[in-house]
């Protein structure tokens, strides 16, 4: 149900869309859990990347493998992005469900940037050669040991994400409702991980 908006809530310069979201109930590990199945249905995130003189700039990418908080992209050391993360390891990724509406956005660092990382075998599938394309040299191939397959490891910083709480007819009521009545819409729960309980999820994957 749609919340009051209060004089208090104004005067102190809150976001009632983000205060009266922010879940105080949910156990840390289901937290990660919900989390997690957010991202690994989806798959596809937007990586983004700082370049120089431009600013953030984002490409959409498939996640080759979640490791815990972490995320490993494979990608052709020839793109833009290599110099981008060369001049500054900082980046983001985000994702968005838009049958749910649920978000998730992850500030992290690009920990590693390698093309003879062993995990690049472990994580490399035909679909991800299928990008690279092959010369016929023997070596061009787009397979695990094209020297152009390089692997980007981002690990996480700060994690913040929204999950559904309502039906997708149930979103538009809420919403409709809030806009008649003058109240808050609340349709889901708003979350956030620092530093701290990053490593803990990390030490645990």
């Amino acid at each position: 149900m749609p919340d009051s908006l209060s004089s208090q809530e104004v005067n102190s310069k809150t976001d009632p869309s983000v205060a009266k979201q922010w879940d105080h109930e949910t156990p840390m590990h289901q937290q990660w859990e919900e989390l997690y199945g957010i991202v690994d249905k989806l798959k596809i995130s937007l990586l983004t990347t700082n370049r120089k003189d431009i600013g953030p700039v984002a490409r959409s990418m498939a996640v080759s493998k979640r490791v815990g908080p972490d995320f490993l992209y494979l990608s052709n050391n020839h793109s833009q992005k290599f110099n981008d993360l060369e001049n500054d390891k900082t980046c983001t990724i985000t994702f968005q469900d838009s049958s749910t509406q649920n978000w998730v956005s992850i500030t992290g660092t690009a920990a590693t940037v390698s093309n003879s990382d062993p995990r690049i075998k472990e994580i490399y599938s035909k679909a991800t050669g299928a990008w690279f394309g092959d010369l016929g040299d023997g070596k061009h191939d787009g397979g695990p040991n094209d020297p152009r397959m390089t692997l980007i490891e981002v690990k996480s910083k700060y994690i913040a994400y929204w999950k559904s709480t309502s039906t997708t007819l149930g979103f538009v009521k809420e919403v409709a409702q809030a806009a008649i009545t003058g109240a808050v819409a609340q349709t889901g729960l708003q979350r956030e991980f620092k530093e701290a309980d990053i490593e803990k999820a990390r030490q645990m994957a």
